[in-house]
């Protein structure tokens, strides 16, 4: 092999490698870009619900602040703290505060830093603490074994970890995932998404150590996060794990079927 050769070769490894580079570079730096899809909200927008409601302030850090709704009955049974998913903002999930609220419980919906009106920078370490100190609140008003934690998709990871360093009467999980990572993987797996993701959501090192009851309702058509990743949380606390499958759900459409609120029903009513 000629001189000349070699040269071509070690060009084209050089190109290579110097274009993976980038491309790591690039995800690591706009990874939120795919990762978090907000609505954002003027100051002075204001809530329209037909349920009674009151809006939530709560400030978690000098200049950060989470905006969240309660929607309240008159003599409640508990408290659903609910965690949405990647998208939009309390705006449009408030809709799924009826699932809950017509079983006598109130809910209180919170948006993520940079959501509809809560502020602040994102990342993993400080999300998670602003739904520490969100808890720390509720849990004075209500009592730590009326509230009931409800992660939904990405929200599950956050309702996971609150639960793992706490003691709410129950965890309830919508469409999880074992961990962000493995998520990533899937649609990434030719990079090293162990050193260029940002977000992580160990749910996987947390659910173990969770002591109060888990209920995961998971669809069974889910292409985005497939019901295994259930399966596998279920398999690491199996003594607290209730797993329901509903039937030819997909991701985004689970309230759509009968049997998800025949769930919840006989959850909320224990």
């Amino acid at each position: 092999m000629s001189e000349l050769t070699l040269l071509w070769i070690g060009l084209e490894w050089w190109w290579l490698a110097s274009g993976y580079l980038a491309l790591m570079a690039l995800l690591y730096l706009i990874q939120e870009r795919f990762i978090f899809k907000p609505e954002k909200l003027p100051d002075d927008f204001r809530f329209k619900y037909k349920a009674p409601f009151r809006e939530l302030f709560f400030d978690v850090a000098p200049g950060v602040r989470i905006n969240g709704l309660h929607f309240h009955r008159e003599n409640p049974l508990g408290l659903i703290l609910y965690f949405h998913g990647n998208s939009r903002s309390i705006k449009g999930w408030a809709k799924y505060a009826a699932d809950f609220y017509r079983y006598d419980y109130d809910v209180v919906l919170v948006d993520y830093r940079g959501f509809g009106k809560s502020t602040g920078k994102r990342s993993e370490k400080a999300m998670l603490g602003d739904m520490q100190v969100v808890y720390d609140e509720l849990k004075v008003q209500y009592g730590e074994n009326a509230l009931i934690i409800y992660g939904r998709s990405l929200g599950s990871g956050f309702a996971t970890k609150l639960a793992s360093e706490n003691h709410p009467r129950f965890l309830i999980l919508d469409s999880p995932f074992f961990s962000f990572s493995t998520v990533v993987e899937r649609f990434l797996p030719f990079l090293p998404i162990k050193w260029v993701l940002r977000y992580h959501l160990r749910s996987d090192k947390w659910i173990p150590l969770v002591q109060c009851p888990i209920y995961i309702l998971h669809g069974t058509r889910d292409w985005l996060i497939p019901i295994r990743h259930s399966e596998k949380l279920q398999e690491l606390n199996p003594a607290r794990i209730t797993l329901i499958r509903i039937w030819n759900g997909g991701h985004n459409n689970l309230p759509a079927f009968p049997e998800y609120h025949n769930f919840i029903r006989d959850i909320l009513k224990q």
